[in-house]
């Protein structure tokens, strides 16, 4: 960001004349060719959520976030159905668009429509969602809103700096490692250094080439192999 002079010799940041508050998220679908998110709806999704939670073969997916494992599909639905009604975080489930099960939710959240930032967070992944062109895409279509529809300025990932797997997605979608902010929240009794990662507007013209790149069916073989890596697709675009 290059720096302007005030009336005194200061430097000062960009002026932004057009600048005005950005819409919030609406309730509405997103559509992608390998998955889809909807609204939360815990009555439509409680089940095959705490199903494929289920599924995996042990509760470590479950150490960073901020609840537990529930103990029966009953206690689940009645946690989405808190969330369901939540404007800030947002929630959606993802969903299989062939089968029209959901696979795994994700949120908008820290919502700051006069600032024009947004963050993505609450992820949670069922064991047929992860590492899947879903689960790119789903972050895809959610960026796309925010930057392309919405227009916010500044995209937002944060995680337990303790939590390699995320800090490692963050990096591969995309996303520039700004620091840590330490001792920043108590989890589950727990002291937690959170490190924050950040995508901004000019940025995205990139990022988003990357996405069309890794996404398009010619960059998977016959066996569903990528042929390229994200990360390679996306300096290739410039």
């Amino acid at each position: 960001m290059s720096a302007r002079l005030n009336a005194f010799g200061q430097p000062i940041g960009p002026a932004l004349p057009d600048w005005s508050p950005r819409p919030r998220p609406p309730r509405t679908p997103m559509e992608g060719r390998t998955c889809r998110l909807v609204p939360l709806d815990a009555a439509a999704h409680g089940e095959a959520l705490f199903e494929t939670y289920s599924a995996a073969p042990d509760t470590r997916g479950w150490t960073y976030l901020g609840d537990e494992m529930p103990k029966s599909a009953a206690a689940y639905r009645a946690r989405l159905e808190t969330q369901q009604t939540s404007e800030d975080p947002l929630f959606y489930a993802i969903l299989d668009p062939a089968r029209g099960d959901a696979l795994g939710i994700a949120s908008y959240l820290r919502i700051d429509p006069g600032n024009g930032v947004i963050e993505v967070g609450h992820l949670h992944f069922g064991p047929r969602l992860q590492r899947s062109p879903a689960a790119t895409e789903a972050m895809a279509l959610m960026m796309t809103r925010a930057f392309d529809e919405l227009g916010y300025r500044r995209y937002e990932w944060k995680c337990d700096s303790l939590n390699a797997p995320s800090r490692a997605a963050a990096l591969r979608l995309g996303f520039t490692f700004e620091g840590i902010f330490r001792n920043a929240v108590v989890v589950k009794g727990r002291s937690r250094d959170t490190a924050w990662f950040s995508i901004t507007a000019a940025e995205w013209p990139r990022v988003r080439a990357g996405f069309a790149a890794w996404l398009d069916p010619s960059n998977f073989d016959g066996e569903g192999r990528q042929r390229h890596g994200l990360a390679d697709l996306r300096a290739a675009s410039g």
